[in-house]
């Protein structure tokens, strides 16, 4: 064996050479990875080896570039050197892959002659997820190899495909036993010498690329099919371009500058910024200072919730999802039998596996009406009505019924858990979790801890969180914990805009184009305005008051701040412009005409200054934690990063200057944070706050 570098090794089974890399934890393409798989194949194909086969350590295959190093000067070895001496070898390279082989990894296994796979193995290029685009020859090798269609597909998805599907599109050449890879590999070189295969090199494999030369009407169906999806996203849109000079450039070469020009406008741009700085901010979201990596958890093998309505249904499917028996309860039998229907629709409407195993899950659900139902479990969720003499009573009841250690969970979304904890003997067992609706859908977990809340409560829910496919972020007691506190401050600013001349269309029209999925008056009729609206106490004191006594109720009535056609395409209304302007007039004050620009600054700055008051309190670990919280629970997009990161970009003078302006004219909604002004004074960044 020859060490060529501390995470690369070169060996010799027979006449086939084999290069080994090891760099955990997934074999990043750092300078030192580099370095060793430039210099072991140097040396492979000066040796007497026939053949070369790449193969990796560990638990995958080289799972992409190394980003710590994006943005920084280049040192050792470029990828485009690895690349040329595998592509231009004289004898044949095979790239045995497990794992994943993402990003880069994937570049590096399309300049190998031949690739060979595990059939748990996945390969993607991901980049789009971070704002970029494959900048190893990636967009000009996938549609040579994989076709045009597939290549547009899978670059501007970011979808992994899995060892079975990449061998029928010709992105993989054989499939071999797991827990064989190395045996498969050296044996498919073997036979490559044996039957004098040839080098095959991608780039110089045009064929799959004529369909669509001469047809610009490919890609231009493509943009059309997807353009809700890539709204706002410079980075699909580049991704599609490469694609587009792969097939009409006169040489891979040339395709190729085409895609280190755009790679590089992603790269210094805003957007990637901002999407690198989420990737890492979403895992630096599972640390917990106080809560360290060792701390042991709670066995979770039951779990109940109490509350078979949406919210408790689509918690429950969550856990049914990973296999977890679910005990649900409910007071009254149609109540039950009513969620537990929509949550077998739920399944039958889904696709593919979901569909399949509708029964399996199904069968991991047990109804009851008896709250006794709790003994067994391990952890109790409890998803009833938001008033806090319910939930006492609840957690009463759950204190005297559940075994000890079992974990008492709250789904409050705004309400005092220190409170709720208050009623039990065990307020250290007690815990927030808070799912957002639809709770099967919605990634984010706010893990609300209360003062008393066990240390191995948060571990185990923290745990317990990724276990069931959720982003886990968390949080202090507050009113509105973290995401709702900061929307509160959007909302109040949305609905004086209006009571000050702009319509909600014009909000609304102002934060999607920022970027948001919707606009609050959107949201609110897509929600229902009747939420919490009760008929008998109306007194028409509010616009919502008016509109939903009218049976203006939102997109279910066909009628809210929007009209709507029977396909729910909302158009601005003449009767909400109406009663607007009569509540207007009937608070003495003359509409005026308010710009884009102090829209966006009235709804997005206070949620940011909302923000540094947070952290100031001790309600959030870290400003990436907000963010983290935003992007995932209430459409902050992510080409944005979030509002901390955003207020940032903005300047945290900037952000407080206008606040003050707006604090001159309008009043103490707009008092800065006593965090916003020490950042400006002291010259520093909100992201620099660490407690």
């Amino acid at each position: 064996m020859t060490e060529i570098n501390s995470v690369t090794t070169l060996t010799q089974d027979g006449d086939v050479a084999i290069v080994t890399l090891n760099s955990p934890p997934v074999n990043a393409l750092s300078a030192n990875v580099r370095d060793g798989l430039y210099e072991g194949f140097k040396q492979a194909i000066a040796s007497d080896a026939k053949a070369i086969v790449l193969i990796c350590e560990g638990r995958t295959f080289i799972a992409g570039a190394d980003i710590t190093e994006f943005g920084g000067a280049m040192k050792g070895a470029s990828l485009p050197d690895v690349q040329a001496m595998m592509e231009n070898s004289p004898k044949p390279v095979i790239a045995a892959i497990h794992g994943t082989a993402l990003g880069g990894g994937l570049e590096v296994a399309l300049c190998a002659h031949y690739r060979v796979a595990v059939p748990s193995a996945r390969l993607g290029l991901p980049e789009v997820n971070l704002g970029l685009l494959p900048g190893a020859g990636g967009t000009q090798r996938l549609p040579r190899i994989a076709g045009v269609e597939k290549a547009l597909e899978m670059m501007t998805s970011g979808r992994h495909a899995p060892a079975k599907e990449a061998l029928e599109m010709g992105l993989v050449d054989e499939i071999v036993p797991e827990g064989q890879l190395k045996e498969g590999a050296v044996a498919f070189a073997r036979k490559a010498v044996a039957e004098g295969k040839p080098l095959v090199k991608v780039r110089e494999n045009n064929a799959k690329l004529e369909p669509a030369k001469g047809h610009p009407e490919v890609f231009d169906n493509f943009r059309k099919a997807n353009a809700r999806k890539f709204r706002g996203f410079l980075a699909p849109e580049y991704n599609i371009r490469c694609v587009e000079a792969a097939v009409n450039s006169a040489s891979f070469d040339e395709g190729l500058g085409v895609e280190r020009k755009l790679f590089m406008e992603l790269m210094m741009g805003p957007q990637s910024a901002a999407q690198r700085y989420y990737f890492f901010a979403e895992r630096q979201a599972n640390k917990i200072p106080d809560v360290p990596d060792d701390t042991p958890t709670r066995p979770i093998n039951k779990v109940g919730i109490l509350g078979a309505g949406t919210m408790g249904g689509g918690i429950a499917m969550n856990f049914a999802n990973a296999g977890i028996p679910v005990t649900i309860v409910e007071l009254k039998q149609d109540a039950l039998d009513r969620g537990l229907k929509t949550i077998r629709s739920n399944y039958e409407r889904s696709r593919g596996a979901v569909a399949e195993q509708t029964e399996k899950r199904m069968g991991l659900l047990t109804g009851s009406l008896d709250m006794d139902a709790f003994a067994d479990c391990d952890l109790v969720i409890e998803a009833v009505f938001e008033r806090m003499d319910i939930k006492k009573d609840v957690f009463t009841n759950l204190d005297r019924i559940c075994k000890p250690g079992a974990i008492l969970a709250t789904n409050t979304s705004a309400l005092n858990i220190d409170e709720i904890a208050s009623v039990t003997k065990r307020p250290e067992d007690v815990i927030g979790l808070h799912f957002f609706s639809p709770a099967n859908v919605m990634k984010l977990l706010e893990i609300v801890r209360a003062d008393k809340t066990a240390r191995d409560v948060i571990a185990t829910s923290m745990k317990l969180a990724k276990q069931i496919g959720k982003i886990a972020v968390l949080v202090g007691v507050t009113p509105g914990f973290v995401g709702n506190r900061i929307l509160g401050q959007r909302q109040r600013e949305a609905q004086k805009l209006v009571m000050e001349g702009a319509m909600p269309w014009d909000v609304d029209r102002v934060l999607y184009d920022f970027g948001f999925p919707m606009g609050p008056f959107a949201m609110s009729d897509l929600a229902g305005l009747d939420i919490g609206w009760v008929k008998e106490k109306s007194k028409g004191e509010s616009i919502r008051d008016v509109l939903c006594e009218m049976d203006r109720r939102g997109q279910k009535t066909g009628a809210g701040y929007y009209d709507y056609d029977e396909n729910r395409n909302a158009k601005p209304s003449p009767v909400t412009e109406k009663i607007i302007n009569d509540f207007i007039a009937k608070s003495g004050r003359n509409p005026r005409k308010i710009s884009d620009e102090e829209i966006l600054e009235r709804c997005i700055y206070p949620m940011i200054n909302e923000g540094a008051k947070i952290l100031d309190e001790g309600k959030a670990i870290r400003p990436s934690d907000i963010d983290v919280v935003w992007v995932n629970g209430y459409g902050w997009p992510v080409y944005r990063g979030g509002p901390m990161y955003y207020g940032d970009q903005l300047g945290a003078d900037k952000v407080l200057a206008k606040m003050k302006e707006f604090q001159g004219a309008m009043g103490d909604d707009f008092k800065p944070a006593a965090l916003l002004e020490k950042t400006v004074a002291e010259g520093k960044k909100l992201s620099d706050f660490k407690r």
